[in-house]
Formats: C-alpha cells, structure tokens, sequence
C-alpha cells in the first residue's frame, strides 16, 4: 500500500508561509530596529568599495532632478508647502528669542565686508541700467526731487536769518525752474531730453550709490542696524502686513519659481549641476561622501533606525506590510525550478 506524497504546491504554500512569517518577525518589535539599522550598515559597508559615479548612473541622476524640479514646484503639494510656510512667517515662533541668536555679529561683519568688496561687480551692473530709457527718466525725477528737497531745506534755514532769505528765495526761485519737485518742471523738462539727461543722471545716481556702499561709514551703520535689530525679539509678520499681502507676494514668487524650473533652461542649467557634483564627488564613495558632509556614520545609520519603525509598524497594523513580503516572495515559490525541486 502507497501513501501519497503532499502535494507539492500545498509545500511550496507552507514554505512561502514560513519565510513571510520569518520576515514578519524581523520586522516587528525591537528587532525592526536592529534589523533596519543592519541593513543599513551592510548597505554603506558594501558600497564603501563603488565611488558615486560606478553606483548612479549620471545621466540617469540628471534627468531625474530635471524632472523632479519640472513636476514638483508646480503641484498641490508644493502649493500646500508654501501656503504652510507663509502662515509660520506670518505668525511667528511660538517662543519669542532674539535675533542676535540666529548668527554671530563677527558672522554678520564678515558678510557685510565680503558684499561691499563686490562693489565693482555693482557698479558694472549699475552701468548697464543706463541702456532703459525709463530707468533713466526714474533717475532723473528721483535727483529733481533729492534736489527740490535740498533747496528747500536750505531755504528754511536762510528764511531764520536775517539777510539771507531774499538771496536764497531768488536762488531758489531760479532753481525750481529746472528742479521743483512740486510742479514738475525739472521731469517735464527731462521728458524732452531724455536720452542724453537720463544717461548722465543714472550715472551720476551710480556713482552716488557705489561710493555710499565704499564709504566706512556705511559699515558702520549697517552694524549698528543690526544691533538694534538683533535685540529684538523674533516674531511674525502679522503686526506689520496683512495676511492677504503676505500671501499675494509670495504666491507670485512661487509661481515665478515654478514656470522658471520648468523651463528648458532650467533642465540645461540642472544638467550642468549634476555634471559638477560627479565632477567633485563621483570619484567619492558614500561612506567618504558622509565624511566629506560631517555627517558621522553611526549617527545615520542611528537616524535610519529611528524613522524606520514607525512606518514599518503602520504598514504592519493595516496588513499591507505582509501584502508586500508574501508578494516578493510568492513568484519563488510559484516558479518551476522550486516547483521542480520540491516535486524531486
């Protein structure tokens, strides 16, 4: 008498049952964590010996990017990000600290040194504004008006001493001719010699502007600005503009934003971006990458562990963690060579 053998797909269902409960385990309790961060370690230990550039492929890496920074400043989600930000800034911390907590004022002097030593590069850039006609006619008006209220200034002052308002009234008289603020004439006059005028004038405001940023003084002053301002407690927006001001501002810059990374100049300039970080860093390995950062080791391979068991354990809880295990695993057992070799 024969007894039949089980048959062989029952077996390779108990088999497939066994190894997803044995995974399971792994991942439950204090094992997940020890399981996650051997995974970790065996992840960076493994690829200690493989530089960037032989694990990720660079034009693979750089169409990625390109499509990420397309896609994701245009989508709800980045919307939701930005409106969530806006209503931080515009309500504030919710613990008041001063702002001299948030860098140094020897931090704060060295920056202020390293911009005004840029100078030149805003004096070139100031010098290519004198090509717009307008911005030539808004320099104009802009010095009519410093003028018109210098004259008047003067004109207050000499009015309190005794022989000197008459003089400094018909000089004033004559001046306003070409520079009262008041009636215009010294714009109407520019609107008709606005080509020549307008450029000697967004000169002469350049030259003004460059030489008040190389003068110490402004040095100074900015610091002390930073002074009174470091003193003060952070707080929100909400004191000094509305919400809907707020939000108009900064929809429009995130919109500007979004239609700029989507541009094909973006992708180029994303292109170039990747090719210098392999240019650098390709020839690094993840571990030496991490060095490179001052990331320590531990601490990332700690980091992973600790976001890790919350995520496992909520897949876990809704049954779809032992959906995914029991789907990886299954094709094994439902393939012919384990098929073949459980029926032998």
């Amino acid at each position: 008498m024969t007894t039949d053998s089980p048959p062989t797909g029952s077996l390779a269902d108990r088999l497939l049952d066994a190894q997803v409960a044995f995974h399971l385990a792994r991942l439950t309790g204090d094992d997940l964590a020890t399981t996650v961060s051997r995974v970790a370690e065996d992840l960076l230990a493994a690829s200690e010996q493989h530089p960037i550039e032989e694990l990720v492929d660079r034009e693979a890496a750089a169409r990625i990017v390109s499509q990420v920074l397309a896609q994701v400043p245009g989508s709800a989600a980045a919307g939701a990000l930005v409106e969530l930000a806006v209503q931080v800034v515009y309500d504030g911390p919710a613990e008041a600290f001063p702002l001299g907590e948030l860098a140094d004022r020897e931090q704060v002097a060295a920056l202020l040194d390293e911009l005004i030593a840029l100078s030149p590069v805003l004096e070139r850039g100031l010098e290519r504004l004198t090509e717009s006609p307008l911005v030539g006619t808004v320099a104009s008006r802009f010095m009519g008006r410093i003028v018109g209220e210098v004259l008047q200034a003067n004109k207050a002052v000499t009015d309190r001493v005794p022989g000197l308002g008459s003089l400094m009234s018909f000089g004033t008289t004559a001046a306003s001719k070409m520079m009262g603020a008041a009636d215009k004439q010294f714009e109407g006059l520019i609107g008709d010699t606005v080509g020549k005028g307008g450029t000697f004038a967004v000169r002469r405001l350049n030259k003004i502007i460059v030489e008040t940023v190389r003068d110490p003084t402004t040095r100074e002053a900015v610091l002390q600005v930073w002074d009174l301002v470091a003193r003060q407690p952070a707080a929100g927006l909400s004191g000094s503009v509305a919400r809907e001001e707020l939000t108009g501002v900064v929809d429009a810059a995130h919109d500007l934003v979004a239609t700029a990374a989507a541009a094909e100049a973006a992708a180029g300039l994303t292109a170039a971006l990747v090719d210098a970080f392999f240019h650098r860093f390709g020839g690094y390995s993840p571990a030496e990458l991490l060095d490179e950062l001052d990331l320590d080791r531990a601490d990332v391979v700690a980091e992973v562990a600790r976001v890790a068991p919350p995520v496992v354990d909520a897949l876990r809880e809704a049954g779809a963690l032992e959906r995914i295990v029991r789907a990886q695993l299954a094709p094994f057992y439902d393939s012919a060579e384990v098929t073949t070799l459980l029926g032998g």
